[in-house]
């Protein structure tokens, strides 16, 4: 399992994805509140608004949940007032690790991250102690049976992806930021599936983990992806599919 497929595919081969729907709903409310806080509440002239909106929706999220969400950051209805952060740190074998967050409460974030590090045999760090290892990009995640790879490349291309690379048995299609909802809209009118579709962090480069060291891991990824507190997780770990 390469680290550019990020934690999120290795949660997918785990089949944790639908079990944990609830959680999923709880941190996409908190990003379309926040998006709304911040740049208002019309999604045409708030891109990130707009963004968090497509994974609501992509998650089957009731119409209901999502305006109400753009309410309480708009102040319109009566919210809870969340901090984001980043925080970093060090995983088994010194795989880097970069979580966000958004919190009502930052003490209690941090105290119970740094638990979680701890616990989990890893470490957490100072800011931009890994930070530099990622890049911000647009991600989507195909697999190989449901595509032909020039008909992609040919689609994602032409829309402005950067790479559509191949990594086991699915496709990758890397964008800018700022490009993804062209290209995403782009596969959606092809009629492609994805399996993730989403702005995240990409590692540069990948720390192979096995063993011991990989299993634990994955314990200390589930821990902090399990944490209230934890909006995403990244890693640079490179972890084998017998693993998963």
């Amino acid at each position: 399992m390469s680290g550019h497929s990020k934690w999120s595919t290795i949660k997918h081969k785990k089949g944790a994805a639908d079990a944990k729907r609830g959680k999923i709903f709880t941190r996409l409310i908190k990003e379309i509140t926040v998006a709304a806080r911040m740049g208002g509440g019309d999604p045409d002239a708030n891109p990130r608004l707009r963004t968090a909106i497509i994974a609501a929706k992509a998650e089957n999220m009731p119409k209901d949940n999502i305006d109400r969400a753009v309410k309480k950051g708009t102040g319109e209805l009566e919210g809870v007032n969340y901090e984001e952060n980043t925080y970093e740190g060090y995983g088994p074998g010194g795989a880097a690790i970069f979580l966000e967050s958004m919190t009502d409460n930052k003490n209690r974030a941090v105290a119970e991250i740094r638990h979680i590090f701890n616990k989990r045999g890893g470490n957490l760090g100072e800011n931009g102690c890994v930070a530099w290892m990622f890049d911000k990009k647009g991600y989507l995640n195909i697999e190989k049976s449901a595509v032909d790879e020039e008909k992609l490349m040919e689609i994602a291309l032409e829309a402005g992806a950067e790479d559509v690379r191949e990594d086991g048995d699915i496709f990758e299609v890397i964008t800018a930021p700022e490009d993804f909802e062209a290209v995403k809209e782009a596969i959606d009118n092809a009629s492609i599936p994805y399996t993730d579709a989403e702005i995240t962090m990409l590692p540069q480069n990948t720390t192979t983990l096995k063993g011991n060291e990989a299993e634990q891991m994955i314990k200390l990824m589930e821990a902090l992806d399990d944490c209230d507190d934890v909006q995403k997780v990244y890693t640079n770990a490179d972890i084998p599919d017998d693993m998963v």
